[in-house]
């Protein structure tokens, strides 16, 4: 009687010692598990030059959502297209930690001054579509459309808008960006090879004008230069905004069907005018991958890897016969 009790006992003590054992976690099976908040490994500052224009608002969503999946914050500014605010905008980052900046410079010399102070601060910073090029000012890479091409396939375009006879062209331009500089070069480039040997049929610019990468400074700059050129053939507009502000001023003066419009960029909006027959063609840009890619080439940077001084992504040129066919269009 007294071993049966004993027995008992044992066993009794034997079963309250595990339990209290699975129960701290001793055991695997029935163990709960508890997530753990993701870690932020830091933060990136960002500064677009305006947030006004879709393209670049593209491109600021798809560097939040790269970062993101690499653990860090996204501190977006809008830089206005106002180099002094933007200068401001870069002083802030710093002050607040960033681990990496990413710019679309407001100007590409004048924004210098406010690099050199990150690069001072020993923060990376980075361009993407537009570039820094003043002197002194070290960016560890950009990354942008090859916009040297697509001023190439603008030209194509226009030679292919205006047809043998030609005629006076009109370039918006915005000359404070690097990128356009370098589209309207390779459109000139274009054009000029293509008047040589020409006695007739010659494609002439004859007014290059800052339109400001925007609608309103587009409508201005075009009826300025229909009332200087009646007879003007042709539009070669550095962005969509610009584009369809200069088509706003081939309208009000009942000019829409003589002059053709080249553009750039390939915005939702610059696409359904393609469509529409309002713009002839655009050499379209990719802000998606021009966002995604310069994320990459961070965290690449943060691991230690050897990254390119520059990316470039080429251009595809858009014309109404894709226009049709693109199922993104009403």
């Amino acid at each position: 009687m007294i071993k049966r009790s004993l027995t008992a006992l044992f066993y009794l003590n034997l079963f309250a010692f595990s339990s209290f054992f699975y129960g701290c976690g001793g055991g695997t099976e029935d163990s709960v598990s508890v997530e753990k908040e993701p870690t932020v490994k830091g933060t990136i500052g960002v500064s677009v030059l305006t947030l006004g224009n879709p393209f670049f608002s593209v491109i600021a969503e798809n560097v939040k959502r790269e970062a993101a999946k690499h653990g860090y914050d996204v501190i977006l500014v809008d830089g206005d297209r106002d180099v002094q605010k933007q200068a401001n905008q870069i002083d802030d980052f710093l002050t607040k930690g960033v681990s990496a900046i990413i710019l679309n410079p407001c100007d590409r010399i004048s924004i210098g001054t406010a690099v050199k102070k990150a690069n001072e601060a020993g923060v990376p910073v980075f361009t993407c579509d537009l570039k820094c090029v003043a002197e002194g000012a070290k960016v560890e890479s950009h990354v942008g459309s090859d916009n040297l091409q697509g001023g190439k396939l603008a030209g194509e375009a226009m030679i292919e808008a205006l047809g043998e006879q030609g005629g006076k062209v009109l370039i918006v331009h915005f000359p404070q960006a690097n990128s356009c500089q370098l589209r309207v070069q390779g459109f000139e480039e274009v054009i000029e090879a293509y008047n040589q040997g020409l006695a007739a049929g010659m494609i002439e610019v004859v007014a290059q004008l800052d339109g400001g990468g925007v609608r309103d400074e587009g409508y201005k700059v075009t009826e300025d230069t229909l009332q200087a050129h009646p007879d003007l053939a042709g539009i070669f507009a550095i962005n969509d905004p610009s584009a369809l502000g200069a088509r706003a001023a081939l309208e009000k003066a009942g000019k829409q069907d003589q002059v053709k419009i080249v553009a750039f960029d390939g915005q939702p909006e610059g696409k359904q005018a393609i469509k529409e027959g309002k713009i002839f063609a655009d050499p379209v840009q990719f802000p998606d991958k021009i966002g995604s890619k310069t994320v990459a080439l961070i965290m690449a940077y943060f691991s230690g890897e050897e990254i390119p001084a520059e990316v470039l992504i080429p251009t595809s040129l858009y014309r109404q016969e894709d226009g049709l066919k693109d199922p993104s269009l009403q």
